[in-house]
């Protein structure tokens, strides 16, 4: 989406970030035109980092779990706060180590003397305690544990009022230039902060929100539900996730795919669990513009799935909106909505749209064929979700 105005953010990495937390922001910001560079200190472009997922497994805190690595763009030493508009700091243990780096501590002081925004996440509260940004009552928020040090830094602690469990916050707090959240629970509104901060007008050419469901099971890929769910709460959608066996507030596991070096496909990893927003019987069709199929394993499991295969057709048959992303193709193929259709396509799903009657797209992240959008891989979010909000009519502009 062109803007009459380029953003830039810069994203700080480090061993052990939050993948989440990372992700979600860097493929929406990416999607809408923004810039933004990957940097890591000691580290230079091309370099990877490790990333991690945080969740709660059932026990009394959350497990971390090693899932992917992201590659930096930029080199840290070449960074000048003046030349961006926000600095996103993921949450995740690396903060731990960053906040005793002179260089990083220096580089969050000079974005707020800079008066640039600075967004934050669950752990990473603690650059701004290094930083002494919060002395003086700045209103800040972040997972828990953090509240005694905030406090301490002569912050002001701010919690959702109302709010038992982590999983029901759904808000962020905005101090001045600084945006702050508890963690990835809260993404979506974090999101539609840091967009309004940077100038983002979102518009619809239809009077009201879109309305999208994501059609998913255990083994849905991570990102590929994640990033868009998110990026469409930001833009102000309906959005709903549904599962054929399970209720509303149950989880569905999530997988995240790492291509290792000397592997030939990547291997799959254990992510976050996402609960499923709404239960099978109160899905009515006519309530949805779009249905959504994210890739991972879950696609082979409501292709077998009756209830599954007949929802799809009678979305076909109203003429909605469809997008899938990787092997979410597959349940498209069965219900023979990709006949004649375009697709982006990776290489192990090249046979697949081809036997289901439909045009491969190689090396094309993502395609658009009418009211099909699809995406080859989860790396190809950013594009996916710019041609997915074009097919929904929304616009964003800075």
């Amino acid at each position: 989406m062109a803007s009459a105005v380029q953003k830039s953010a810069l994203l700080l990495c480090g061993d052990y970030m939050e993948a989440y937390e990372t992700i979600v922001p860097l493929y929406v910001l990416q999607s809408f035109g923004v810039s933004v560079h990957c940097v890591s200190p000691n580290r230079t472009a091309g370099d990877r980092c490790v990333m991690s997922a945080h969740d709660f497994l059932g026990l009394e805190l959350y497990t971390e779990l090693v899932v992917d690595q992201l590659t930096l763009n930029a080199n840290f030493d070449d960074v000048t706060p003046e030349n961006y508009d926000v600095i996103v700091i993921p949450g995740g243990r690396f903060t731990e180590l960053l906040s005793a780096d002179e260089k990083c501590v220096d580089l969050v002081a000079r974005f707020a003397e800079s008066k640039k925004l600075i967004f934050t996440s669950c752990h990473s509260q603690v650059m701004l305690m290094a930083a002494g940004i919060l002395a003086g009552g700045v209103k800040c928020t972040a997972f828990e544990s953090i509240k005694p040090l905030i406090e301490l830094s002569g912050g002001e602690w701010w919690q959702q009022p109302g709010i038992q469990s982590m999983f029901e916050i759904t808000d962020c707090v905005k101090d001045g230039n600084f945006v702050s959240m508890v963690g990835w629970p809260t993404l979506g509104h974090g999101i539609k902060v840091l967009l309004e901060s940077l100038g983002a007008k979102v518009s619809s050419l239809k009077k009201n929100p879109a309305s999208v469901l994501f059609l998913i099971g255990d083994y849905v890929e991570d990102y590929g539900i994640n990033v868009p769910f998110r990026a469409l709460q930001a833009l102000g959608c309906k959005v709903d996730a549904v599962t054929p066996n399970k209720k509303k507030g149950e989880v569905c596991a999530t997988a995240v795919y790492d291509l290792e070096e000397g592997r030939q496909i990547p291997a799959e990893k254990r992510g976050h669990n996402f609960f499923v927003t709404t239960s099978w019987d109160d899905i009515c069709v006519d309530d949805y513009d779009c249905v959504v199929v994210p890739g991972g394993r879950s696609p082979e499991l409501l292709v077998m799935n009756e209830k599954a295969v007949a929802l799809v057709k009678k979305f076909a048959e109203k003429d909605k909106v469809f997008a899938a992303i990787g092997q979410g193709k597959l349940l498209l193929a069965a219900t023979g909505v990709l006949k004649g259709k375009r697709c982006a396509s990776g290489k192990g799903m090249k046979v697949m749209v081809k036997v289901a009657g439909g045009e491969a797209v190689m090396g094309k992240g993502c395609v658009t064929d009418g009211k099909l959008v699809t995406a080859a891989s989860a790396t190809d979010l950013p594009a996916f979700l710019s041609d997915l909000s074009t097919a929904l009519g929304l616009t964003v502009m800075f």
